[in-house]
């Protein structure tokens, strides 16, 4: 038996019960009413009774394959699996895991079960379209979407999109299907009460409630989509499911949360309604999703880039580099443009610019203002459509091969590159290579031994007697931009020099 225990808080938590009752306000819907009359938390029972029967549970089969030697069997989580830490063997917590997950299955050799997972999505149409996450049906041999009063029905995958993590699938059912009424993301607010249903660990029509904690979050790897974030109580078997706001409408479609352990820890993010559609309709009409295109690298603009790119406050997104025979290359983009604006959406910073972009039609002409040398100009741009695959991360470049020159201004050591270090890292005749960075201006500014410096104050450094020119020329305190690559990434770097 688990056992909580608060010596001495009673007190204390009936404060803290009564504040939130006093603050806590649902608009929208009727609140709950206290003794003394005074407003409490928003009632969900009515959202829920009336929208839970078009939440649905899916579940997918993935078929038997052979397993290596030392290698664990395909399965749920165990209770002993690393996300789960400090699981004590023995008790009732154990035991609720192990019914739930199964046991570990034994290492070595021989047939793997069917894997199967659990996730949640909605009925977004009476013909039987459903929404969810595309990592729920991700390599399903059998998707089984199964409804609120208990019919069970087979699946068919639409279409997905990895980019956005939405899957839309299509079912067959005798009557009239329950759908959801669609809201506004753009129209959501910060602070505004949310409220998600599906089905955590297998735990059908689950209810969990928050609030808007952030609107348009980037995260690693999913730079098309503006995430909501909450802090709705979102688990395992939750992706895929509907968040709501306190009318009904769905504003956004669970899928990811920040975790330590693999269980909730204060941090959801959910597709917006806004994009969802987009992506259902592109699917639903010719079967896949485009994207618009730029073709650019971008980065966020910090306090001291602004200061080298002689802008008066940080904002914008930073042109790192411009791919060849892209949109930008033709309509005159450069490495070192700070995009502020675009198609007349103000760019705060970096992550603003992408999801723009991407719903922009594809081949439609719209202005582009930039930042050139502390010079705001307007260019005309065609969008292009984004490719299918992005551009690969380069491999780590081998060990410095020839002895390096020493620049005793920048307290740095570089070298020529090597005719194949030139071509694997696409050099184009240009860059030095750092092998050596001690204490001084190039080392405050973030260079490391290995990377490649492109460009000093907007100057092209082709050669190492090149960047010991451009050095000699900087003005003594003067902040300067400098263009290196990392890795295969470029990154601007602001270099101060010393009085």
């Amino acid at each position: 038996m688990l056992t909580l225990r608060f010596a001495g808080l009673e007190k204390r938590w009936t404060y803290l019960l009564f504040g939130a009752v006093l603050c806590a306000a649902g608009a929208g819907m009727a609140p709950r009413v206290d003794a003394a009359g005074l407003g409490a938390l928003p009632d969900f029972t009515a959202l829920v009774s009336a929208n839970s029967p078009a939440v649905v549970n899916i579940s997918t089969t993935v078929e038997a394959k052979l397993s290596k030697p030392g290698k664990r069997r395909n399965g749920p989580p165990s209770p002993r699996d690393p996300q789960i830490p400090n699981l004590p063997d023995e008790g009732q917590l154990n035991d609720f895991f192990r019914h739930f997950f199964g046991e570990q299955m034994p290492d070595g050799p021989g047939p793997m079960e069917p894997r199967a997972s659990l996730g949640s999505g909605f009925i977004i149409s009476k013909d039987g379209y459903v929404i969810s996450n595309y990592h729920v049906v991700k390599d399903a041999d059998e998707v089984t979407v199964r409804l609120s009063d208990r019919r069970e029905l087979t699946a068919t995958v639409v279409g997905t999109d990895p980019r956005s993590d939405i899957a839309v699938l299509k079912i067959k059912a005798d009557g009239d299907l329950p759908t959801l009424k669609l809201g506004s993301s753009e129209a959501l607010r910060v602070g505004e009460w949310v409220l998600a249903i599906g089905s955590p660990f297998g735990f059908d029509h689950s209810v969990t409630a928050g609030i808007v904690s952030a609107k348009g979050r980037s995260l690693p790897n999913e730079n098309y989509v503006p995430f909501i974030q909450t802090d709705v109580a979102i688990n395992p078997g939750n992706s895929g499911g509907p968040l709501f706001n306190l009318d009904g409408e769905v504003v956004g479609v669970n899928s990811q949360i920040y975790s330590r352990t693999g269980g909730f820890m204060g941090l959801s993010f959910a597709v917006p309604i806004d994009v969802v559609m987009n992506v259902y309709q592109q699917i639903r009409d010719k079967g896949a999703v485009s994207r618009g295109w730029l073709g650019v690298l971008i980065q966020d603009v910090t306090a001291e880039l602004a200061e080298s790119f002689h802008m008066d406050k940080p904002h914008g997104a930073l042109v790192s580099k411009v791919l060849p025979d892209s949109p930008a290359q033709k309509a005159g983009i450069d490495t070192g443009d700070v995009i502020s604006k675009f198609n007349g959406h103000t760019i705060a910073s970096s992550s603003d610019l992408p999801p723009l972009v991407g719903s922009t039609r594809i081949g439609e002409k719209i202005p582009v203002e930039i930042m050139r040398e502390g010079q705001a100009r307007t260019i005309q741009m065609t969008i292009g459509e984004l490719p299918a695959e992005e551009e690969p991360v380069l491999a780590d470049r081998p060990p410095p091969a020839t002895p390096g020159t020493t620049d005793n201004r920048l307290k740095i050591a570089v070298r020529t590159p090597t005719p194949a270090e030139r071509k694997e890292f696409e050099l184009n005749g240009r860059g030095v290579i750092v092998e050596d960075v001690k204490a001084g201006p190039a080392r405050d500014a973030g260079l490391m031994p290995g990377d490649v410096i492109l460009q000093l104050n907007f100057k092209e450094i082709d050669a190492v007697a090149t960047l010991a020119k451009v050095t000699h020329d900087l003005v003594a305190g003067a902040k300067v931009p400098m263009l290196v690559n990392r890795r295969g990434n470029p990154i601007f770097m602001a270099l101060k020099l010393p009085q």
